[in-house]
């Protein structure tokens, strides 16, 4: 480790900056941000320095760099494009023990500027220790992102329960999870939702909580119901991944991808309590009752689900448990799977020229096909899109088209969406059962049914180009199959004839 990163108060205390220019301003910011006493040495100012001198924010001193200038300085910065008045601020500083920061010229330099994401109290300084700004600029971007705008007023709120936390939660252990379940609970989501107030109320009944139990452990959990998109690791939202790094249990579906996965809490207990369609490994009754069962022994509970919980993810159910229980939850939308799977395969759901609405149905099982509306799913100018659709696809078929669809209609059916291994097969409602079987499609699928569908043959970006049928050839098969059988002569004879 060549340097050693250090937070300076500055407020009130003198620091130097020599030079004028466009890069002076930049340092003369962020310096007058941390309150330091400002003087700028330079024969000439920026008309912004200048403003900032008329109204007195700092001393301006009109004349080249001399060595006095640094006298009483804790700090100096110079930013100039003049290398020889640099080297003479490193010597002068040097002799005076200053530290000092020559703007890109770490051979010059005793100190050095980070890259800064700010949220205040909360301060984040990146370095690379003068060698590449350029990536310390691109890390900064990316914990931009990931920190969210409220960490400062979480970061004010906490200094002012610091006091009260101490006090009632005395074992330094104890104390430790209790802050660990204030910094990731139900706590921080109110003070980033911006309410404070209710905030208070619920760390005042938590600390209450402690202090009726020997153990110092908080009361009570929280339960986040957070969709997980579709596979692709890239699709979840940064709330999402916040819930996931959080969490102290995470009850997922069967489906969701082990890349997701692998973004919990390293400490966090993954339970899958995935269905499918063939057999329910863990009822539904029985996910609500340990999801109510791990928050009520504090545990920050995330109940990870494939796509968007509340879109035929039985997250609605999920809600109403937990409610009826008065157990604390949030609920983190996902990229829904009829959303990802026809980006990913190129296949716009909407279109001037093809599609005007979207329906989103599901046919995973037979309930739900013989409660459909079939009459109303008939509208070419409709796209549908349709979940879990891979079992029924026969029923789905007949059904279309004897309620109004026409055969021809085309069909897109999106196995693995957004997955590495992604397969888009094409066709029609006449083929598409037959080409399914073809290519042996299974379950995590996606049916889109519409002229949109055939977009996909020239808008596909991500894996393998579409699956489709030689032109013709699977029209006839299908024709073929559903025609009486002739006796093989008459079959020759045919043949030879064609």
């Amino acid at each position: 480790m060549d340097y050693l990163p250090l937070f300076l108060d500055l407020r009130g205390r003198r620091v130097v900056v020599v030079g004028g220019g466009l890069v002076a301003e930049r340092k003369i910011d962020l310096l007058k941000a941390a309150g330091a006493s400002l003087c700028v040495v330079s024969p000439a100012l920026t008309a912004r320095l200048a403003a900032r001198r008329d109204a007195g924010e700092l001393e301006h001193r009109a004349h080249a760099f001399a060595a006095d200038d640094l006298d009483g300085a804790r700090l100096v910065i110079a930013a100039t494009d003049d290398r020889e008045v640099n080297r003479a601020v490193a010597a002068a500083a040097e002799e005076r023990a200053i530290f000092a920061n020559v703007v890109d010229d770490l051979e010059l330099s005793t100190g050095i500027l980070p890259a800064i994401v700010d949220r205040s109290p909360l301060m984040v300084a990146i370095s690379t220790q003068g060698t590449t700004p350029a990536l310390a600029r691109h890390v900064r971007a990316q914990i931009e992102i990931a920190l969210d705008e409220s960490l400062g007023r979480l970061a004010r709120f906490c200094a002012a329960a610091r006091g009260r936390i101490k006090a009632g939660v005395r074992d330094l252990a104890a104390r430790r999870r209790f802050y660990d379940w204030l910094l990731g609970g139900p706590v921080a989501e109110l003070v980033r939702h911006g309410r404070e107030a209710q905030a208070q109320q619920r760390l005042d009944d938590e600390l209450a909580g402690v202090a009726a139990r020997a153990d110092g452990r908080s009361v009570s959990g929280s339960v986040a119901i957070v969709g997980a998109g579709p596979g692709d690791p890239g699709l979840l939202t940064l709330k999402a991944l916040r819930a996931l790094q959080g969490a102290d249990v995470v009850l997922h579906d069967r489906l969701v991808s082990r890349e997701i996965l692998a973004l919990a809490r390293r400490e966090a207990q993954l339970v899958e309590v995935g269905k499918s369609g063939a057999a329910h490994s863990v009822a539904q009754e029985h996910i609500n009752e340990l999801l109510v069962e791990h928050a009520r022994r504090g545990r920050r509970v995330v109940r990870l689900k494939g796509g968007d919980p509340l879109i035929f993810g039985r997250g609605g159910e999920e809600l109403e448990h937990l409610k009826r229980h008065g157990v604390a939850f949030e609920v983190v939308p996902g990229i829904t799977a009829a959303l990802a799977c026809a980006a990913y395969a190129g296949i716009p759901l909407t279109h001037r020229d093809h599609s005007s609405a979207v329906r989103l149905v599901t046919a995973h099982c037979r309930e739900s096909v013989e409660a459909t509306d079939w009459r109303s799913l008939t509208d070419s100018r409709e796209t549908l899109a349709v979940y879990m659709g891979v079992a029924m696809l026969g029923t789905l078929r007949r059904e279309l088209v004897r309620h109004g669809r026409p055969a021809t209609t085309p069909v897109a059916i999106v196995e693995n969406g957004s997955r590495p291994e992604q397969r888009v097969v094409l066709g029609t409602l006449a083929t598409i059962q037959a080409l399914a079987a073809r290519h042996a499609v299974v379950a995590p699928a996606l049916l889109i049914v519409g002229p949109v569908a055939r977009l996909a043959s020239q808008l596909h970006w991500f894996g393998a180009p579409p699956l489709v049928a030689a032109e013709g050839d699977l029209e006839r098969r299908v024709l073929a199959s559903k025609a009486p059988a002739a006796p093989p002569a008459a079959h020759a004879r045919k043949r030879t004839a064609a």
